[in-house]
């Protein structure tokens, strides 16, 4: 933009043009100026006169005549005559950019009164280029003939509108401020942060001149590059270069001592060796930048020959199938007339013996009638003479009808079975041979039972790969029964060795199991474990008995019982469990204890697992944090998933870690940061609340707002699912008696925030005096 102001002004007056016109040689004047130097001529002598005199002389012959009677050879500025050839010269002046103009000429004398003096000649009017000195006629229109240049007008407007504008600051990442200086010696823009950050006015940069912004750009478009200086001696000229210290030094710095140990070079020769080295270098990544380019083209012709070798495997891969769909069809045709031969068999045979006992019925129809005409001959003596033969006609009749005669000699079943179980297990092994893999099956993953615990109604399960094993692993599948001996069900398939189901009954015992899966295949189930969850009434002493593992069955994929999953490690509490393997029995009866909410300690005790376990009462203290797998996207933790705020101006939704479905449980929020008066909810929800709505906006979420928080507030949440209330208080005063009532259900704590809040979430807290002496009271 700096470049093109020259281009931008006028050859006249040296400013930005104002009402350009565009003369016929193309080039452009401003309106005030061209009236400024249009002269008279004499008709006679006008360029129109001449052009049509057929004058030999031109233009251009009659304009240097003029500018060797006006300013000598050593003028190196351009000009234009002041009148035609026989007008007195006129002194020139010089325009801000360098061009002579001549102002108009000045009115002659007039002439004595004369009776006999010819009238004066007609003049008109005359222009002269101040760029290329071509001299231009005006018509009758004057100065009004030639066009306006709107577009130039336009376009200087356009470039002092760009030149108005605030300069940016130039280290600045994302929105660039206002600069506001800048360093001459560095010849950077800065805006106030970043000047305070980059360039801190101590040490060598305390000698730095800053400058308005302004004065910076003047002062860079005008001011030739100063020669480089001694940032400690500022009259010094860097003259050598200091090899240990890899910097420009002047004499005085030799001097002094600072760099008099240190080995010295000339600057120049090591200006030419890094200017080398820095060539070299260039080489070497120039060489590579090649090779990066022949590689695209390598791979822009793989894109193509992808694209073609896929639509030629598509086809081969149709073709492929066809064959087999005809090879099928042709065997389908075949099976098919073998089932009609088998058909007009049966039919057949089935017919002949139809035709065949016709015949017969009627002769034993015609035998029986007959009979029944002799019986009723009242003749003795001609009935005796043919009874004998018609009594053996009819037994022998009969004993044809008993040899088989009325049993079917054809079934109505085919006996024909395709045996199609090969062909469909062929199908669905039907795979590309690059695509197979070699690899084996993982190996039975391995419970770790130092981690696995049953707290309420939750169970957490841990396992590991065996630790010899190189197999890869894709995931594990985790298998739990319904609580009665029932069949296995699937409850979580993925990457994680640690998972915590939710939601389980109170007092029931659970088998789980855990395989492990790859592209090759699934590998068998671990050692079954089985698990018991807490009495439902919590008594004092509670006396748990260890059944008998379940046998595995074949897995389901299903919704496991209503219950949540939440990925997380196990907060404090006990198990209690048996371990079965296949090979051998082997019983463990544990106990899981808490200390703290770093770990459990593991006691093995070692009595016959036909014997009862007496545990005294715990009470166990939950510690969580904020669950990242089930908050909203804009939601930003930190803190080990302890502290959370958020990137949008809209509230969003975050929950606990762990879900609560009976008990009492007291955790509190405190209030890090708090601007433009927010609105964060704090309270409790469903484990399918909306994430992207403040909490309470649905009837999956109970919770307050405002009421008194400020930044370093403390928000309490009590949760207690005996008396199935949920109570708040705000730095340990209880904001009303009771929030919310009649909670039933798994609730887990949440929070709803936009980017103005943050909070940090402690857990592990005892029950608040407040709520412990109410409830004392009560």
């Amino acid at each position: 933009m700096e470049e093109m102001e020259e281009e931008l002004k006028c050859p006249v007056c040296g400013s930005f043009y104002r009402e350009p016109i565009i003369l016929p040689c193309s080039h452009n004047l401003c309106q005030a100026c061209a009236r400024n130097i249009l002269v008279q001529t004499p008709e006679a002598e006008s360029p129109q006169s001449r052009r049509a005199s057929g004058s030999a002389a031109s233009d251009y012959d009659y304009l240097d005549l003029d500018k060797m009677s006006l300013y000598s050879e050593a003028d190196s500025g351009y000009g234009s005559y002041g009148g035609f050839a026989s007008a007195p010269t006129t002194p020139c002046q010089k325009s801000p950019n360098g061009v002579r103009v001549f102002p108009p000429a000045a009115p002659l004398p007039p002439p004595p009164p004369s009776a006999l003096a010819p009238p004066p000649p007609p003049r008109s009017a005359c222009l002269t280029c101040p760029q290329c000195h071509r001299s231009l006629g005006l018509d009758e229109r004057g100065l009004r003939g030639f066009p306006r240049n709107r577009l130039l007008e336009a376009v200087i407007d356009r470039y002092q509108q760009g030149r108005a504008a605030a300069l940016r600051c130039q280290l600045c990442e994302k929105a660039p401020k206002e600069a506001a200086v800048m360093c001459e010696q560095c010849d950077v823009f800065y805006c106030e942060p970043c000047r305070l950050r980059c360039h801190p006015p101590r040490g060598p940069l305390a000698k730095h001149r800053l400058v308005p912004p302004a004065q910076g750009r003047v002062s860079r478009r005008l001011s030739p590059r100063k020669i480089s200086t001694c940032t400690d001696h500022e009259l010094e000229n860097h003259s050598m270069y200091c090899v240990q210290c890899k910097s420009p030094v002047c004499y005085q710095c030799l001097e002094e001592g600072k760099h008099s140990s240190h080995e010295v070079k000339a600057l120049g020769a090591m200006w030419k060796l890094h200017k080398s080295q820095l060539s070299q270098a260039l080489n070497g990544l120039s060489d590579r930048a090649k090779e990066a380019k022949e590689f695209l083209v390598q791979l822009r012709n793989m894109v193509q020959q992808i694209q073609e070798n896929s639509v030629e495997f598509e086809a081969c891969l149709v073709a492929q199938c066809d064959a087999l769909i005809d090879a099928l069809n042709r065997r389908k045709a075949q099976l098919l007339s073998r089932v009609n031969k088998e058909h007009e068999h049966k039919l057949k045979v089935v017919r002949d013996q139809i035709s065949h006992c016709t015949v017969k019925l009627r002769q034993t129809t015609g035998l029986m009638e007959y009979c029944l005409e002799v019986i009723k001959e009242n003749d003795p003596s001609g009935f005796l003479q043919i009874s004998d033969a018609l009594i053996r006609r009819v037994h022998l009749t009969e004993d044809q009808w008993g040899k088989g005669t009325l049993t079917p000699r054809m079934t109505t079943d085919f006996d024909l079975n395709l045996d199609n179980a090969p062909l469909l297990q062929s199908i669905h092994q039907l795979d590309f041979v690059q695509m197979k893999v070699s690899s084996p099956v993982p190996a039975p993953p391995i419970l770790q039972l130092e981690e696995c615990c049953t707290h309420n109604n939750s169970a957490t399960l841990s396992w590991k790969q065996p630790p010899l094993s190189t197999v890869q692993v894709e995931g594990y599948i985790l298998e739990l029964d319904d609580g009665n001996g029932g069949q296995f069900r699937e409850v979580y398939v993925g990457k994680e060795t640690m998972c915590t189901v939710d939601g389980l009954h109170f007092n029931s015992t659970y088998s789980a199991r855990v395989k492990a899966f790859n592209k090759t295949g699934v590998s068998p189930y671990s050692k079954t474990l089985v698990l018991q969850t807490s009495e439902e009434t919590q008594p004092e002493e509670q006396t748990l008995p260890f059944p008998v593992p379940l046998e595995r069955l074949q897995l389901r994929r299903m919704s496991p019982f209503s219950s949540t999953l939440n990925l997380q490690p196990s907060f404090p509490g006990r198990s209690y469990f048996e371990l079965r393997s296949s090979a051998h029995q082997l019983s463990l009866h544990s106990s899981l204890q808490s200390l703290n909410s770093a770990g459990c300690n593991f006691e093995t005790q070692g009595t016959p697992y036909s014997q009862l376990v007496d545990i005294k009462k715990m009470v166990a203290v939950a510690w969580f944090s904020f669950d990242p797998s089930s908050a909203h996207a804009d939601i930003i933790f930190s803190n080990d998933n302890l502290t959370v705020t958020c990137n949008s101006y809209d509230d969003r939704v975050v929950l606990g870690k762990t879900g609560f479905s009976k008990g009492l449980h007291y955790w509190e929020l405190s209030i890090d940061r708090y601007d433009n008066h927010p609105d964060p909810a704090f309270g409790v929800a469903r484990i399918d609340v909306l994430k992207d709505a403040m909490l309470g906006k649905d009837d999956k979420a109970w919770a307050i707002t405002e009421g008194g928080i400020t930044k370093g507030a403390t928000v309490g949440v009590l949760l207690d699912l005996t008396r199935r209330t949920l109570t708040f208080s705000i730095n340990e005063d209880q904001q009303g008696p009771v929030a919310f009532e009649n909670l039933e259900g798994l609730f887990f704590p949440a929070v709803s925030l936009n980017r103005n809040v943050q909070v940090t979430l402690h857990t592990g807290l005892p029950v608040p005096e407040f709520y412990a002496s109410r409830s004392a009271m009560q």
